[in-house]
């Protein structure tokens, strides 16, 4: 599929939907200079042709009682495969994303935790699997994200 082609209007109404996914067409129409009808139809087309996936909530995990994040280096046997990787992972409720990487390590996982018992709990369950053959966890200390 080729890449979908969008103009400098375009990328304005993807920041400003990722400033606010709750953000009005007409509200962006006026930022951006165009009438709500065209700013609707650019959002559309940009949802149609896969450009927009979706729409998100952004959840403070430490006020729910999930204050503990971070990011486990796994390594697995020779035989396991990306799907196996990838469910290994997936059955944990507190991991909240999976990379798999090419390289050394064979996957980093993203978890949530309400404390560091329970982090060691995940990190064992994972071990445990049996195609786990190495871990390595990094707790997370703050976070900036590029918007």
């Amino acid at each position: 599929m080729p890449e979908t082609e969008i103009d400098d209007l375009d990328h304005a109404l993807l920041r400003l939907l990722h400033e606010d996914g709750r953000r009005t067409f007409a509200d962006m129409a006026q930022r951006i200079g165009l009438s709500t009808a065209a700013t609707k139809r650019r959002v559309d087309r940009m949802r149609e042709a896969g450009v927009i996936t979706g729409f998100t909530v952004q959840v403070d995990h430490a006020k729910l009682g999930w204050a503990v994040e971070a990011f486990s280096e796994i390594r697995y046997a020779g035989t396991a495969s990306i799907s196996d990787i990838v469910a290994t992972a997936s059955r944990q409720p507190e991991v909240q994303a999976i990379y798999t990487l090419a390289g050394d390590l064979d996957a980093l996982v993203q978890v949530r935790v309400r404390d560091l018992a329970h982090l060691q709990e995940v990190i064992d369950r994972i071990r445990r699997s049996g195609t786990v053959t190495g871990t390595r966890t990094l707790m997370v200390l703050g976070r900036w994200t590029r918007t």
